[in-house]
């Protein structure tokens, strides 16, 4: 498929989406909602791990106001439902790991979008902006449920009724993202981990997300059945066999991701 707002390339397992709309700080419209939900699906299911990230100055600088499609209607509920809900999902829930590499500013849904992600790299010079209460609108595109995990209640309102800017040397310090790293090392760090998770286990690597995301609603004994079951899991994969052959060997592993 042809994108007008994004461009999606695969290398060596890595698919990479590249927010195209530099001219609006890569502001997130109803067209590229819709094609960032479909370059997901088909990252999915031909490589072995996601990146997102934004050309230009910024990452995405969240909700584009002057979107037209959008303008025309007030009904943020049914934008939000029907728009942001499936493309936010599909990121969450993608079976392959997925790394937001923030180059630049990430605002409102772009900061959020960003957060979706499993894990979030980010350039010194990035910032994270909870922008919604300065045009009367709530945290959305699931930060009222990313933020607080990751960062506790505390910070989490914080953030979104000051609505001030977070540097990434702060959100790797409050444990919003992953890290930050200096501008001139940002991307070759960024490929450097997705392509250590595109040739490691990939089968782990999709229970890894679900057991960890499980134990927010898990008691104790729940998570410790739902280990067993995906380590049983894990134990049948072709990776378990070849990862426990290599150390036998001492020889770096070869996973097929499988």
């Amino acid at each position: 498929m042809d994108y007008e707002t994004l461009r999606l390339r695969q290398t060596n397992n890595v698919a990479v989406i590249e927010f195209s709309r530099p001219d609006v700080m890569n502001a997130l419209n109803t067209q590229m909602r819709a094609e960032i939900l479909h370059a997901v699906k088909a990252a999915e299911k031909d490589a072995r791990v996601l990146v997102l990230t934004g050309k230009g100055r910024a990452f995405c600088s969240g909700q584009d106001l002057g979107d037209r499609a959008t303008a025309a209607s007030t009904d943020l509920e049914r934008t939000l439902r029907d728009e942001y809900v499936p493309m936010l999902m599909a990121i969450y829930e993608c079976a392959i790991p997925t790394i937001s590499a923030v180059n630049g500013a990430a605002a409102g849904a772009g900061a959020n979008l960003a957060l979706a992600a499993d894990v979030v790299i980010a350039a010194e010079s990035a910032v994270f902006l909870q922008a919604f209460t300065r045009i009367g609108l709530i945290p959305d595109a699931g930060g009222t449920y990313l933020l607080p995990r990751q960062v506790g209640l505390a910070k989490a309102m914080g953030a979104a009724l000051f609505a001030e800017p977070i540097t990434a040397n702060e959100a790797s310090r409050m444990g919003m993202i992953w890290e930050a790293v200096a501008d001139k090392e940002f991307e070759q760090r960024w490929k450097d981990r997705a392509a250590y998770l595109a040739s490691g286990p990939t089968q782990a690597y999709a229970r890894v997300k679900k057991v960890m995301r499980g134990s927010f609603e898990n008691s104790l004994e729940r998570q410790l059945l739902m280990e067993a079951k995906l380590q049983g899991e894990c134990g049948k994969t072709h990776d378990f066999r070849e990862g426990v052959l290599a150390f036998l060997e001492k020889r770096a592993a070869n996973y097929e991701g499988r």
